[in-house]
């Protein structure tokens, strides 16, 4: 169903800059695999065979006018935000977009020139490749969502009268393209939330397997699939499903029942693929992504049945459950999310994670949203892009895997500057500490850097504390990841209860923004004690 968004157009001088405060704990299981990932049966598996779970979440904005990821124009820098996902437990991002965004001459917008000066002037699909950069230097993967033909809004077809087809496939020749040897893309989410418009027996929307070229989104489905294997054979297919597999909605005055069906979500009905399987000419590249809604979307009539929540694994199983049960095909469930302000919702997504399982054998997801902004579901971020909703992390937390080395960034140092790393304090127990400060970004009058911390030991750690001092005077303004104490040019950061606890070899960062005048010199010694 459809979604609002807010703030979409938000300026940069409205937003204040905000300290990351964090909460949760990052889960501890395996990563995302190794290389391009393909299908065995109903799992994810990467090039050695190995399982792979995808745990992820949407981050929206580059399907509407910005024309690129919201949150830019907070106080939040990209890539913090792009480490506390990591941090958490979101090994994948499902990115939506809209062919306007893809266009020669795209403008992206609304982006915090103070928080982001390395995003200043860049197009649509330069952020997007600094993102997957980034991204796979965390061992994140990316799922490209073509959410909508232009970024006025979403379409029951994958084409419109002025996004024809023909546009349609070319768009997504040309990303699979660009991404062709970057293994952080993983695949194409061909057109988001397919659904049907128009009242049986005159029905003008999506339908699956009704034989329609111009409706039939299955056929369609293969059409795009194909073209893009054709261009990038490793990537996955990612195939969502109907609303109401005649595409038309129930005519319920015409007294007759015969044209009346079972209809689902947007995207969320695949009751009909077991009989019309979606087929692809390289094998092993096929994943169902249903989408599922609590009621702070749209209030089913399932809600109301006086056996709720029992009544749901049965609707699952109906709609989408059934393929990855019977081994047909990988299930990720490409959205869904609440505002939890119901003790329905609240149920209803407790119910849900139970029911896609526990571990790296459980059916993948991505969460809706990232963003605090989508009207009707909120995010896993508060409106400050900031801080974590608690509510909604806890119950996802058991089942996220993060991804292998999530929260430890490649350090990418200006020319100018050379990454410091200084040994830690005298050990205690076996735990030490390295930290290693890079500057990232500098500009005339200020800075953003990044600080490795890294357990060097040879025993688990609880917590950690970061000391130097500025040899030039320079002045911390804004700080992420980690709590800050300044002293004039002396500077301690130590950490947030989430981020403390590093097993032996493992790494997290903190971030931070600073003021200078004049020289920017490193700081002598970087130290680092552990507890």
């Amino acid at each position: 169903m459809f979604r609002r968004i807010l703030g979409g157009l938000a300026t940069v001088a409205a937003m204040a800059a905000a300290v990351l405060v964090a909460s949760g704990s990052p889960a501890q299981a395996a990563g995302t695999g190794t290389g391009y990932l393909h299908t065995s049966g109903n799992k994810i598996v990467d090039s050695t065979g190995a399982t792979v779970r995808l745990t992820g979440i949407n981050w929206f904005g580059m399907e509407t006018d910005n024309k690129t990821f919201h949150g830019l124009w907070s106080g939040n820098p990209w890539k913090s935000q792009l480490d506390l996902m990591a941090s958490l437990g979101y090994n994948t991002i499902r990115v939506p977009w809209s062919d306007d965004a893809v266009k020669p001459g795209a403008v992206a917008t609304s982006i915090n020139t103070y928080t982001n000066p390395d995003l200043v002037g860049l197009s649509p699909m330069q952020i997007l490749d600094k993102v997957v950069g980034y991204a796979g230097t965390k061992g994140m993967r990316i799922i490209l969502d073509r959410h909508r033909p232009t970024s006025a809004g979403q379409s029951p077809l994958w084409y419109t009268s002025t996004v024809s087809e023909a546009t349609w496939i070319a768009d997504w020749k040309a990303l699979a393209q660009h991404y062709a040897g970057d293994p952080t893309v993983i695949g194409a989410d061909l057109h988001n939330e397919p659904h049907a418009e128009g009242t049986n027996p005159a029905a003008t929307g999506a339908c699956w397997g009704c034989g329609d070229v111009n409706r039939d989104w299955r056929l369609a489905a293969e059409r795009a699939g194909n073209a893009v294997l054709a261009v990038q054979p490793n990537w996955l297919i990612f195939v969502e499903g109907v609303s109401c597999p005649s595409g038309g909605l129930s005519n319920v005055w015409d007294n007759d029942p015969s044209n009346d069906e079972d209809c689902g979500w947007w995207g969320g009905n695949l009751s009909k693929a077991k009989d019309y399987p979606v087929r692809l000419d390289v094998p092993n590249r096929l994943v169902y992504s249903p989408h599922e809604y609590a009621t702070s979307v749209y209030h089913q009539e399932w809600f109301d049945d006086p056996s709720y929540p029992a009544n749901m694994p049965a609707i699952w199983d109906r709609y989408w459950g059934y393929l990855y049960k019977q081994n047909i095909a990988p299930i990720m469930v490409g959205e869904f999310g609440t505002t939890l302000a119901s003790n329905i919702d609240k149920v209803w997504l407790q119910e849900l994670m139970k029911y896609l399982g526990s571990g790296v054998n459980g059916m993948s997801f991505t969460y809706w949203s990232w963003n605090p902004n989508s009207g009707d579901t909120g995010g896993i971020l508060k409106d400050d892009w900031t801080t974590v909703d608690q509510a909604k992390q806890s119950i996802l937390q058991p089942y996220l895997i993060p991804p292998t080395g999530g929260g430890t960034p490649s350090p990418s140092a200006s020319p100018s500057v050379t990454p410091s790393a200084s040994p830690s304090a005298p050990p205690s127990g076996g735990k030490t500490c390295t930290a290693t400060y890079t500057v990232t970004n500098s500009w005339s009058d200020g800075f953003q850097g990044e600080v490795a911390v890294k357990n060097t030991g040879t025993a688990a750690m609880s917590g950690w504390t970061v000391k130097w001092t500025f040899p030039n005077g320079q002045t911390i303004s804004q700080l992420w990841n980690g709590t800050l104490a300044a002293n004039g040019s002396s500077v301690t950061v130590t950490n947030l209860s989430w981020n403390g606890a590093l097993a032996v070899n493992a790494s997290t960062t903190f971030g931070f923004s600073a003021s200078l005048s004049g020289a920017n010199g490193s700081p002598a010694s970087v130290t680092c004690t552990a507890s």
